[in-house]
């Protein structure tokens, strides 16, 4: 891999990143989080898009200062240009093409799920990378899908959510749990003081390799109205179990898809990415299909496991040593196909 100095940037929903890469090596990688979301419960997009704009150029001044490289050793900008909140989006690829169109760089466009699969490949996510071909689970607040990885960037969509992703699932619950957003880290958290088969909640029958989480989060809903009803402290006694029966559950149900799709693919190798493949029931998860079923298994570090720059600048860099460089006329776009 070349030793170019690529700076990526990463504004797809509320968190505003920026890392430089050397190689496959990540020299900085800053993020500024927005906690104002926090009193809504949820992700505003006109809030994030003003903070990324407050948020932009001092996180991108500081991944600089932390690389300790001059702006004129940069070979090229990368920049998420989609999926994500549009607005937010607008921040990341304005920044991007008036910076590299000031250092007379190029350009480079990234797809943020592509982004977070090919993070394993960044110097120290792994202790080694994953081989071709390899199925990745890519799970996070809105993205739950399996995809077949045939090389850098030849992959292949083979099942998804139908409805909810999981890590939206995860906040949908922890709301009618009265739990703060985000509520994934808070259950995962708070599971671990609890009994995983103290309740048991519907799993859905979907066809192949799809995904739904609807149903649980309905199954979950309707149990503790009916609970509540006899018990109005029943939440606030029994909240660790709660918690340890649905983490259960939402993690049973990625579980038995992707090893049905590593079984029927016949494919040894397995990650996980994405925020969500920070739970720590999923990597455990991960850990026992290791040493049940052989699998070679890619977990990625936890700064690489949410929305971050790092992975933005992975990409980038592999697309620098092709040439695949970017038109000043482009645009971001919510949704951006695989």
């Amino acid at each position: 891999m070349s030793d170019s100095i690529i700076l990526g940037i990463e504004s797809s929903c509320d968190d505003t990143s920026a890392a430089i890469i050397k190689g496959n090596c990540i020299l900085s990688n800053i993020a500024a989080n927005q906690a104002i979301h926090k009193e809504y419960g949820g992700v505003v997009p006109e809030l994030a898009s003003r903070a990324h704009q407050q948020n932009i150029i001092p996180v991108v001044e500081k991944s600089i200062t932390k690389a300790n490289i001059q702006q004129n050793a940069i070979s090229a900008i990368g920049f998420t240009r989609g999926p994500g909140l549009l607005g937010s989006l607008l921040v990341g690829t304005s920044f991007a093409k008036s910076f590299a169109m000031s250092l007379n760089v190029p350009l480079i466009e990234v797809n943020h799920l592509q982004a977070h699969i090919l993070a394993h490949f960044i110097e120290d996510a792994n202790p080694m990378p994953p081989q071709f071909p390899f199925l990745c689970l890519t799970v996070s607040g809105g993205h739950t899908m399996i995809v077949l990885v045939k090389d850098y960037f030849d992959m292949e969509i083979i099942g998804k959510t139908i409805d909810d992703a999981a890590g939206e699932a995860f906040d949908k619950i922890g709301k009618i749990f009265d739990l703060d957003y985000p509520a994934g880290p808070i259950i995962d958290r708070l599971a671990k003081e609890g009994n995983p088969v103290a309740f048991t909640f519907n799993k859905p029958r979907m066809e192949n390799y799809d995904y739904s989480f609807s149903g649980i989060k309905t199954s979950v809903l309707y149990f503790i109205q009916k609970e509540v009803r006899k018990n109005p402290d029943f939440i606030k006694e029994n909240l660790n179990d709660l918690c340890a029966s649905v983490q259960r559950t939402i993690v049973e149900i990625l579980m038995a898809k992707l090893e049905k799709a590593a079984k029927e693919l016949n494919v040894k190798e397995v990650a996980i990415a994405g925020g969500v493949s920070a739970n720590s029931a999923l990597r455990q998860a991960m850990q026992d299909n290791h040493e049940k079923l052989g699998w070679n298994i890619y977990i990625p570090k936890f700064e690489y496991t949410t929305d971050n720059a790092a992975m933005i600048a992975m990409v980038a860099q592999l697309k620098y040593e092709r040439g695949e460089f970017t038109d000043m006329k482009t645009s971001a776009t919510a949704k951006y196909d695989l």
